[in-house]
């Protein structure tokens, strides 16, 4: 298998119309175990996510293409990171080499991720990228109302 050139950048209006649709994916939308949203609704959280300057946010592009986004936030006192890949990019490495760049983009550590025990290839990819799985950070999380077990992962300093 050939893996796409992949770079980041700075996101563009019209990603967040190719990030709806990756996001109204239903079989994205059960790997991750995350609600899709409305259009409205998805749009006016991308402009809050976009305003907030403590936020880095950029659109995954692989081979030329856009095939996602990832970003880092603080919250509660730690960094923390999340991505998004289409579907027809998973298993490509994509999601890999795009946390590889933003880790270099993003220096602050101790860096977290949640990710549901189910979604393996996210799991691997934090893996292979350095990520441990916190037991201890886990421990202190509360039950979730939904009943799906989320793992964390720290990429310690």
């Amino acid at each position: 298998m050939v893996r796409p050139e992949v770079r980041l950048r700075r996101v563009e209006d019209a990603d967040v119309d190719v990030f709806f649709g990756h996001q109204a994916d239903p079989q994205a939308v059960e790997m991750a175990a995350f609600p899709a949203r409305g259009r409205e609704q998805f749009a006016a959280h991308w402009a809050k996510v976009r305003a907030d300057r403590a936020n880095v946010t950029r659109t995954i592009v692989a081979d030329g293409r856009v095939a996602g986004y990832i970003g880092s936030w603080p919250a509660d006192g730690q960094q923390h990171l999340g991505y998004w890949v289409g579907r027809e990019w998973w298993g490509r490495g994509v999601a890999t080499q795009a946390l590889t760049l933003l880790m270099g983009e993003v220096s602050v550590r101790p860096l977290y991720a949640h990710v549901v025990r189910h979604n393996v290839g996210s799991i691997r990819v934090l893996e292979k990228c350095g990520f441990r799985r916190d037991r201890a950070e886990e421990a202190t999380a509360p039950a979730p109302d939904d009943g799906i077990e989320e793992l964390v992962y720290v990429l310690d300093p």
